[in-house]
């Protein structure tokens, strides 16, 4: 009889689980920018301790998505226009760096894994599923920072790109943009199979730029339906 080769099955550990789910309710908007979070009931949702929900929430604030005040607790982290307008920038340029860098580091593993990454999104892209493209396309530049093989680059993109994530989800891309976000995709793909550093440098940019755009429309649109109603 053949040899089976044991197979390992990665099971999330409870804080990992803790800190997902609870990113996930504040980048989709279940707890919006300035709320208040309120730890017991948290606790009572997801039936955990307070010390796993104060960790997971000492990660989120690390990525900038809470902001944590002595005896009053946490916060959604709040942002302005002003902020995506300095932010996208220094992003697109952080981003740009890890491109070229990966063409240089990237394995043929991690290629395969962004290329199926790639295929998946576009599926949920064709389907019109938002949350799941949004996921993915984040799991994308998450791979291509791991790639660059620079933690310090990677740790400050993260603290940026973390904090703007729910303003970017709840963009409401038009068809339109949606389909040039994909295209854009496509050739970043393309030039990272080709280990084409400046050209994924220049792409990779300039789709920072381009979502940065997005998210300036949405939040000016927002804040035109708000004096509207006022």
């Amino acid at each position: 009889m053949p040899t089976i080769m044991p197979e390992a099955i990665t099971r999330r550990s409870l804080h990992d689980e803790v800190v997902s789910r609870l990113r996930d309710l504040i980048v989709e908007g279940e707890f919006r920018p300035g709320t208040r979070i309120n730890e017991r009931m948290l606790c009572e949702r997801f039936a955990i301790s307070r010390t796993p929900l104060r960790e997971a929430l000492k990660v989120l604030a690390s990525e900038g998505l809470v902001e944590l005040t002595p005896n009053r607790g946490a916060t959604v982290a709040t942002f302005t226009l002003r902020d995506i307008e300095e932010m996208f920038p220094v992003m697109g340029a952080l981003e740009a760096l890890a491109g070229e860098l990966a063409c240089q580091r990237i394995t043929e593993a991690e290629l395969a894994e962004i290329r199926a990454l790639h295929y998946q999104m576009v599926v949920h892209f064709q389907k019109g599923e938002l949350p799941e493209y949004f996921h993915l396309n984040q799991a994308i530049h998450e791979a291509m920072l791991a790639a660059a093989r620079n933690p310090t680059l990677s740790n400050i993109f993260r603290s940026l790109s973390g904090r703007v994530s729910p303003a970017r989800f709840r963009a409401n891309m038009s068809r339109a943009r949606w389909t040039r976000a994909v295209e854009e995709h496509e050739k970043i793909l393309k030039a990272l199979e080709a280990r084409n550093g400046p050209l994924l440098s220049s792409l990779l940019k300039e789709h920072l730029s381009n979502k940065g755009e997005t998210v300036r429309e949405a939040m000016f649109a927002a804040e035109d339906t708000r004096e509207a109603v006022g």
